[in-house]
């Protein structure tokens, strides 16, 4: 099956067709910048765009930064404060004119690395936390997501917020060394192991390719490996997310 996958994100808009039984790309993949202010009315017409130049009419799904509520943003991240209390999936349907499904971005990316990726056939708890802006999270047993779980937002024992002690950007705007940056999400993973004993915990951002880099740092009894799909899982999950939807309806 066929479906075009998008992954909003608050610098840049992508979408690809993904076949879903194997997770791969069919043609190219497609960006365009997030707007500013990034509205419903401005997303919306830039997803119609998006959805017009892969001469799309078929269904889509929407990884997206905001938890996730029955189909109504409860949150917005990098997005307009407009979008909360908003049916995002019927919004957007009425914008592209197709079938839309949307789910949280970090979910989504963790589906496809469940489906496909690193955590494929590992059975028990996986934890899948992506690295950039912010720590987004996606939590699994047995290949079954807990959505909108939101852990970068936890306290960390020291009394800051996680992402705003051990994100990407936190990494860059302190100038930190791989070594003092990989202490501090060491402590978060350390934390996050506490919590919920995961069997694995991939990670997932462009840190995640600087994993040598930081990986003498790591002290979780958890294996830590890095993910499999980069900056396309976003794009991936979202279709995968869209097919399981669609079977349930």
């Amino acid at each position: 099956m066929q479906i075009l996958g998008i992954d909003v994100g608050g610098t840049g808009i992508k979408g690809a067709i993904i076949e879903t039984t194997t997770g791969k790309l069919v043609g190219e993949r497609l960006r365009i910048e997030t707007p500013s202010p990034a509205t419903p009315e401005s997303i919306g017409l830039t997803l119609k765009k998006l959805v017009e130049q892969h001469r799309w009419s078929g269904l889509i799904g929407i990884g997206f930064p905001a938890a996730i509520q029955h189909g109504v943003a409860r949150t917005a991240a990098n997005i307009d404060p407009s979008f909360i209390g908003l049916p995002v999936a019927d919004h957007f349907s009425m914008q592209t004119g197709c079938r839309v499904w949307v789910a949280n971005d970090a979910d989504v990316a963790g589906l496809a690395e469940i489906r496909f990726g690193a955590g494929q056939g590992v059975a028990g708890v996986v934890l899948v936390v992506t690295i950039g802006t912010g720590l987004g999270t996606a939590l699994f047993s047995d290949g079954h997501l807990l959505p909108n779980t939101e852990l970068g937002h936890i306290l960390l024992n020291n009394g800051l917020e996680a992402e705003r002690y051990a994100s990407e950007a936190v990494r860059d705007a302190q100038k930190l060394k791989w070594k003092d940056w990989g202490d501090r999400l060491n402590h978060y993973l350390l934390t996050m192991e506490s919590l919920f004993w995961p069997d694995l915990i991939v990670l997932g951002g462009g840190a995640s390719k600087k994993l040598p880099k930081f990986a003498p740092q790591i002290t979780t009894r958890t294996p830590v490996v890095p993910a499999h799909f980069l900056n396309r899982a976003g794009m991936v999950g979202a279709a995968l997310f869209a097919e399981e939807r669609l079977g349930r309806h």
